[in-house]
This record gives structure tokens, C-alpha cells and sequence, in this order.
């Protein structure tokens, strides 16, 4: 649900509490008002971005979800990789930590 512009449908796999972070708000947001508010914003910026699963390494209540986002920018593909902490209460995500290096997307954004 990450791949096109459809940030209702991404929430919709989201608790009513559930919290979410990422680089770009590192402190998280609570809720799924909150979430769908930035996913949003998020996904009208970056509509043709792809994402891939690489792997999932299970947790207790989740999985670590290693990815591949290929992201374009100023008309070339940047390719990113990352992993997200996922949790899960009632089959839906209570819990999403993103982790990845954003340099990439950085440099490439100041040429």
C-alpha cells in the first residue's frame, strides 16, 4: 500500500492508536488521524515511488521489515533501502518505526 497515492487505504492497516515515526518525524505521530494526515501529504509528494519487500524476520508481535524503495527524483530512480519495526494488535499495526538513510535522497536533492 506504500507504492501510489492511496494513503486511505495504507491507514486503513492502522490501529485508531496507533503510533508511527520516520526520519521526517523522528518524535512520531499518535493515532490514525495523525498518520493519515501526514501519509497524506506524504504520498500526494511522492506518487511513482515503488516499494519492495526484501524480507521479513519475525518478531514476537510483528516483524522487522527489511525494504527497497526506488523514489524518483529530478528524473532519475533513487534507490533506497531501510528497515521498519512493525507490531501488530487485533491483525492491524499499532506500532511502525522507519529506519533508513535518507543521504541519497539528500544529495541528490541539492544538485
Amino acid at each position: 500500500a506504500w507504492t501510489g497515492n492511496q494513503p486511505e487505504k495504507l491507514a486503513s492497516f492502522y490501529t485508531e492508536d496507533a503510533f508511527y515515526s520516520d526520519s521526517n518525524v523522528p518524535q512520531g505521530l499518535k493515532g490514525k488521524s495523525q498518520i493519515l494526515a501526514y501519509f497524506r501529504k506524504l504520498l500526494a509528494k511522492n506518487p511513482d515511488w515503488v516499494w519492495t519487500q526484501e524480507e521479513a524476520l519475525p518478531l514476537e508481535d510483528g516483524f522487522v521489515n527489511k525494504w527497497k524503495a526506488q523514489i524518483p527524483v529530478e528524473g532519475k530512480i533513487i534507490e533506497c533501502r531501510g528497515v521498519c519495526l512493525v507490531h501488530f494488535k487485533d491483525n492491524l499495526i499499532c506500532r511502525n518505526q522507519v529506519y533508513f538513510d535518507p543521504t541519497p535522497l539528500v544529495r541528490s536533492a541539492k544538485k
